[in-house]
C-alpha cells in the first residue's frame, strides 16, 4: 500500500490526500479543474502550520508526497489504493469506477468516500467486486478521527483487513458499519439537519437561534446549520433526496433546493445558512 490515488480534489478528496500524504504514503490527486484543488490544499497546510498543528518539517514531507494531473489513467496507472471522492451521483461514481479499474493495476483495492450511496453497486460494476469498499471520511478530515468502513457481502476479508490497517497508518478510527444508506452517522446526523432547516423555514426560530439551542441544550459542539454550511447545502440536498428514494419519511427540506437554486452552498461559496468572508 504505498502509493495512493485519490480522485477528486474538492474539499473531501484534497483532505484525504492530506492526511494520506502526511503518513508517508505516496499520492496522486486527480483532479479535472487543474490546480484549483492543490490551491485549496496548500491553504489548509499553511494553516495547519501557523496554528502549529504541523511541523515545517511534516508540511513539507506532506508536499513532496503528492503529485497532480488531470488525466484519470495517469493517476491510477501505479496504484495500489484508490479513493474516489467526486460527487454524490450514483451514475457518475459507477462510470468512474468502471475506468478505474480498468486502467489500475489488478491488486489495486477501490474504495468510495460516498455518504449515501450503495458500495454494492459500485462494486459490481467492476471486475474486482471483492476488492471494493466504502471508506466514509468525515469534514474535516486532517481533524475528525472516524471512518465508517462500509464492506459489501463480497468485499474479502483480505480487503478489509488491509483497509484497517492502511486507516490506522492514517490515525484514523475504523468502524466497520453495513453497505446501507447514510451507513450510520450521516442516516441520524442529515435528520437532525433536515428538521433544522424546517425549523428555520417555518419561522420558529432563526439559523442563530437554532444553532445556539443545540449547542447549549443538546451539548453539540456546532449547531445543524452551521453543520450544514460546512458539508455543503448541495451535498445536504443530495444525502436527503438518497434517503427520501427509499423511504419517504425522509422528505428533504424544501429550502435545501431553494439555496442550490441561488448558488448558496455554504463554506464552499461563501454563503450559506450564514454569510463567510
Amino acid at each position: 500500500m504505498g502509493k495512493v490515488a485519490v480522485i477528486g480534489a474538492g474539499t473531501m478528496g484534497s483532505g484525504i490526500a492530506q492526511v494520506t500524504a502526511l503518513a508517508g504514503f505516496e499520492v496522486t490527486v486527480r483532479s479535472r479543474r487543474g490546480t484549483e484543488g492543490l490551491s485549496r490544499l496548500y491553504q489548509n497546510v499553511e494553516k495547519a502550520r501557523c496554528k502549529k498543528a504541523l511541523t515545517s518539517v511534516q508540511a513539507d514531507l506532506l508536499l513532496s508526497n503528492i503529485s497532480w494531473t488531470t488525466d484519470l489513467r495517469e493517476a491510477v496507472k501505479a496504484a495500489d489504493f484508490v479513493i474516489e471522492a467526486v460527487v454524490e451521483d450514483l451514475e457518475v461514481k459507477k462510470r468512474l469506477f468502471q475506468e478505474i479499474d480498468l486502467y489500475c493495476p489488478k491488486h489495486a483495492i477501490l474504495a468510495s468516500n460516498t455518504s449515501s450511496l450503495s458500495i454494492s453497486k459500485l462494486a459490481h460494476v467492476t471486475k474486482r467486486p471483492d476488492k471494493v469498499v466504502g471508506t466514509h471520511f468525515f469534514n474535516p478530515v486532517p481533524v475528525m478521527k472516524l471512518v465508517e468502513v462500509a464492506p459489501t457481502t463480497v468485499t474479502s476479508e483480505e480487503t478489509l483487513e488491509t483497509i484497517i490497517g492502511f486507516l490506522e497508518k492514517l490515525g484514523k478510527t475504523a468502524l466497520i458499519v453495513k453497505d446501507s444508506a447514510g451507513f450510520v452517522v450521516n442516516r441520524i446526523l442529515m435528520q437532525m439537519v433536515n428538521e433544522a432547516a424546517f425549523v428555520l423555514k417555518e419561522g420558529v426560530a432563526t439559523a442563530e437561534t437554532i444553532d445556539s439551542a443545540m449547542k447549549l441544550g443538546a451539548n453539540h459542539p456546532i449547531g445543524p446549520l452551521a453543520l450544514a454550511d460546512l458539508i455543503g447545502i448541495d451535498v445536504c440536498l443530495k444525502i436527503m433526496e438518497q434517503f427520501y428514494a427509499k423511504d419517504a419519511k425522509y422528505q428533504p427540506c424544501p429550502l435545501f433546493r431553494e439555496m442550490v437554486d441561488k448558488g448558496y452552498l455554504g463554506r464552499k461559496t461563501r454563503k450559506g445558512f450564514y454569510t463567510y468572508k
